[in-house]
């Protein structure tokens, strides 16, 4: 018995490791088929030309190939879409958790869920059918498909996401911890700021990494809304084309190995580092803070 029980363990610990085995070399193979595709660009344009270059007209003659304004696109994207979504689905998770009764959580949980299912072309559908034209009237704008529009359609697309995994880890905070604030003396939302929030801080850090993943590589929201201009926001309600969408819009028109071809692999390459640092850092993030909330604890 104990024989076929060591066996048994040895077999799922072969599974698990070929799995991981599977999923590194596929990770691995993607990555070098990316890096062989794209270096060959900068035979053409220096490294520095590549990135801070401010004008992208891979069709002239001479062509240009400067991502700044699509890099600078992408980060103002994205930034701006944290500053919407970070704050509401937290706050959202932690009324859920701690503030809402139990019956109204069951019903609005499921509802919250059901929104991370929605597909982006129906998200960016809305906001260019939608969301465009109400900008575009409101602000006396000349035209609603700009940076804006793109930055609140991520940051819809990334609520559902930090609300639903937030929520998890504010419920595991132990109940422990709750009842000894209380009964300490401290009130509601002191236990809520000073215990809970500190105690499921890793779980959240999670969150928002897992939230803002999603927005950093989504490609057809800000294809549809974000007005396809590659220049350099000056504010918000500029059109601009983050780095997905010019991989999405220009990859079926360019020539198979030319220039065109490989300076949108470099991109994706760079998209690739961009989204590898920032869950670095968020993962750093959530580590430390696990740690302190561990020490505290």
């Amino acid at each position: 018995m104990i024989q076929k029980r060591h066996t048994r363990e040895k077999v799922i610990r072969l599974f698990f490791f070929l799995a991981a085995s599977i999923s590194i070399l596929v990770l691995t193979l993607i990555s070098l088929f990316l890096f062989s595709e794209g270096l060959p660009i900068f035979s053409e344009v220096s490294v520095s030309g590549f990135l801070f270059g401010t004008e992208w007209y891979p069709t002239a003659y001479p062509p240009d190939f400067g991502i700044f304004p699509l890099l600078a696109a992408s980060l103002a994207v994205t930034v701006l879409s944290a500053l919407i979504s970070i704050p509401l689905g937290v706050m959202t998770a932690l009324y859920l958790a701690e503030i809402a009764s139990s019956r109204f959580r069951q019903i609005v949980k499921p509802i919250v869920e059901l929104l991370a299912a929605l597909p982006s072309v129906v998200i960016g559908f809305f906001g260019m059918v939608i969301v465009a034209p109400f900008l575009q009237d409101a602000f006396n704008l000349p035209t609603g498909l700009n940076l804006f529009n793109a930055s609140l359609m991520l940051a819809f697309m990334s609520v559902p996401t930090i609300c639903s995994i937030s929520e998890d880890a504010i419920f595991s905070v132990p109940r422990e911890l709750k009842e000894a604030s209380l009964a300490l003396g401290a009130t509601h939302w002191e236990t809520i700021a000073r215990v809970i929030f500190p105690a499921s801080l890793s779980g959240i850090s999670t969150a928002v990494i897992l939230g803002m993943s999603r927005a950093i590589g989504e490609t057809m929201v800000v294809l549809m809304v974000a007005g396809g201009a590659a220049l350099v926001p000056g504010s918000i309600f500029d059109p601009v084309r983050p780095m997905p969408s010019s991989i999405a819009a220009e990859m079926a028109e360019a020539p198979f190995r030319g220039d065109h071809y490989h300076a949108l692999f470099a991109i994706g390459m760079v998209l690739f580092l961009f989204t590898l640092a920032f869950n670095l850092i968020a993962d750093h993030m959530a580590q430390k803070h696990k740690q302190v909330g561990a020490a505290t604890l």
